[in-house]
């Protein structure tokens, strides 16, 4: 059957039909919408399926262009990539220059320090607070014995001090005799730590903590402690 011409409504022959904008056409009758003169395939511009020329062909602005599907969906999809940059570019700088900073072994060393000095402090304050609380109960006259008690309090203050500085800076080497050997350099930062090169042995190691081990280097015979993540089981 036939199709029927989109500008006449007549029977359009295929002698002389033109297939174009999704519609049928009689040669004479695809033509401007305004002007009326005949068109071709060739010169020819479509506007929501209707033939024009170039001269009367209307003009699209921005609303328009804008509020295609095509355009609209590319508008959605650029402010979704935009979000999707921003979160990121949030998520890489949230934390900048602490998270990546702590990781270094040097940084995470002074952290342990830290760490243990406070510990030191804590303990000390705690033995001041506790042996001047206790010394007062002990002599018979307070007047007699006001200035004594912080004098016996600093000979038991004292005594207990060097305790948890050895036990966490300074622990006396194992006879377990495992050996690690250094997959780095590293330079001692602290008196109780020891130098070491790339290939070194360690040996007698003991490890302290998840950080840190107390070992002696074969090549030079020091002893001292020594970050773990530098050295590798042999």
């Amino acid at each position: 059957m036939n199709p029927l011409c989109s500008r006449c409504n007549l029977v359009v022959y295929p002698t002389e039909k033109v297939n174009c904008l999704d519609k049928y056409w009689h040669k004479g009758c695809f033509s401007c919408e305004v002007c009326k003169m005949t068109l071709n395939m060739k010169n020819y511009k479509g506007f929501e399926k209707r033939p024009y020329c170039n001269a009367h062909y209307p003009k699209t602005n921005f609303t328009c262009v804008a509020d295609t599907p095509e355009n609209l969906r590319l508008k959605q999809q650029s402010k979704m990539q935009s979000q999707v940059l921003y979160r990121e570019d949030f998520e890489k700088n949230k934390g900048k220059g602490f998270s990546v900073v702590a990781d270094t072994p040097e940084l995470q060393r002074i952290k342990k320090t830290q760490d243990q000095i406070s510990n030191i402090k804590y303990h000390e304050e705690f033995e001041k607070r506790k042996m001047g609380g206790e010394a007062p109960l002990t002599p018979t006259n307070p007047s007699a014995g006001a200035y004594q008690p912080p004098a016996a309090s600093q000979n038991y203050h004292y005594d207990p001090i060097p305790e948890p500085v050895r036990q966490a800076a300074a622990a006396p080497p194992p006879s377990s005799g495992k050996r690690y050997k250094a997959v780095y350099d590293y330079s001692a930062a602290d008196d109780d730590e020891v130098s070491f090169m790339d290939g070194d042995v360690i040996e007698d190691v003991q490890q302290i903590d998840e950080g840190w081990m107390y070992g002696r280097v074969q090549r030079t015979g020091q002893q001292g402690m020594l970050p773990a993540n530098y050295v590798e089981a042999i």
